[in-house]
């Protein structure tokens, strides 16, 4: 069971649906925090309607700022919203796999230090009045040492203490992280760059207790100043899965494609079945050994960024810095390739010349593979 926290830094931008597709193909959250969406009202509801989450909670920005959305798939998970302000979102949580329940908070911390003592305070009034198994995730727009900073001017011990003694008075433990060091960069080059860690993980002790091996990974960085945070509750061994073999149709955008069919016909004659058994052989190869995998690209440039993005933290230079942006953008181009294979896997035959129409086709795939599955069994009266 995972959870998904990302400031976006707008919700609008022309790839922040993408970005989301890719986060929860990986990852399959049940709970996603999206903060710093700089929308709300009607614009939002149909980002919202558009992600592959039918249950959310939405805060109102303040102008073009801010802006919060803890977002859910009901299936899996039964979320109560409790309240809400400009800076949190609080929730009780249950999934339905188990009979538990525990409070999360969505945090984006406002920029402004006044406003933050602000939700601090807040926090420390709702650990005076429950006492129930408790998560913090978010932006909290801080840093606790200098440790957690790296470039820019040192950190203000005033409002260290004031987010410090608010966590002591909530119980809160730090739920720690591997991968990169920073979650934020103001991207700069090398003689103004500053990193810093604002993106984190709180939980007390009860929630600790139930979900022990719960663990934080920051990912890497990618369409947005923020790198998201995996919030991994129930750590498991992924089981490897057999598939059949597809024909992809976007192979024949390649000019070496033509030379694979041509060599497992030759010398086959009639024998339909043994060129066809050659043909998968060589076109498996070619594709993993030439052409390769398009979602394994993907991952490959994510899992390169990431490392980029640790040494980036311990040691920063310019060519680390031109290397990350270089695979940002072979990671925005490789998304115009991956739409025609996500037309072929919707079963959909036209396409929008110049318009990004990914999300449409990843939507519609999911869709039928919902549909397609049996999750589980109703009897006479209704019951599952």
């Amino acid at each position: 069971m995972n959870v998904l926290i990302w400031n976006c830094r707008g919700a609008i931008k022309p790839l922040f649906r993408k970005t989301v597709m890719d986060l929860v193909d990986w990852h399959n959250p049940i709970v996603m925090v999206i903060t710093e969406t700089r929308l709300s009202g009607v614009r939002a509801d149909e980002i919202i309607e558009s992600l592959p989450f039918d249950g959310a909670v939405v805060t109102d920005t303040i102008g073009f700022a801010g802006g919060i959305w803890l977002l859910w798939r009901s299936d899996l998970v039964q979320v109560e919203a409790l309240a809400s302000t400009e800076q949190e979102i609080h929730a009780i949580v249950r999934v339905r796999s188990q009979n538990f329940n525990w409070l999360i908070n969505a945090i984006y911390a406002s920029p402004r230090f006044e406003e933050r003592c602000i939700l601090w305070e807040n926090l420390k009034m709702l650990a005076d009045i429950h006492d129930l198994p408790w998560a913090l995730m978010g932006d909290f727009n801080e840093v606790l040492t200098e440790e957690e900073k790296s470039g820019g001017n040192h950190i203000s011990q005033r409002r260290v203490r004031a987010i410090q003694e608010c966590m002591d008075t909530c119980y809160m433990i730090d739920l720690g992280f591997s991968g990169p060091k920073f979650t934020w960069t103001n991207k700069r080059g090398l003689d103004d760059l500053i990193q810093c860690r604002l993106d984190r993980c709180w939980a007390n002790p009860a929630w600790k207790a139930f979900f022990v091996e719960a663990n934080v990974t920051h990912l890497a960085r990618v369409n947005s100043d923020h790198c998201p945070l995996l919030l991994n509750l129930k750590p498991v061994e992924s089981e490897h899965q057999n598939r059949p073999f597809r024909f992809q149709s976007i192979w024949l955008s390649h000019s070496d494609f033509p030379n694979i069919v041509r060599d497992a016909w030759e010398g086959q004659g009639v024998r339909l079945a043994d060129a066809t058994s050659d043909f998968v052989n060589k076109a498996k190869i070619w594709n993993r050994e030439v052409f390769g995998n398009v979602f394994a690209k993907k991952k490959r440039i994510m899992a390169r960024l990431g490392g980029i993005q640790k040494a980036l933290a311990n040691r920063p230079c310019n060519f680390l810095l031109n290397l990350q942006n270089q695979l940002s953008d072979e990671y925005n181009n490789i998304l115009q390739l991956e739409e025609e294979l996500w037309v072929m896997k919707a079963r959909t035959n036209w396409i929008i010349n110049g318009e990004r129409n990914t999300s449409f086709f990843h939507l519609s795939t999911m869709v039928r593979r919902s549909k397609n599955r049996i999750t589980c069994i109703q009897n006479v009266h209704g019951e599952l």
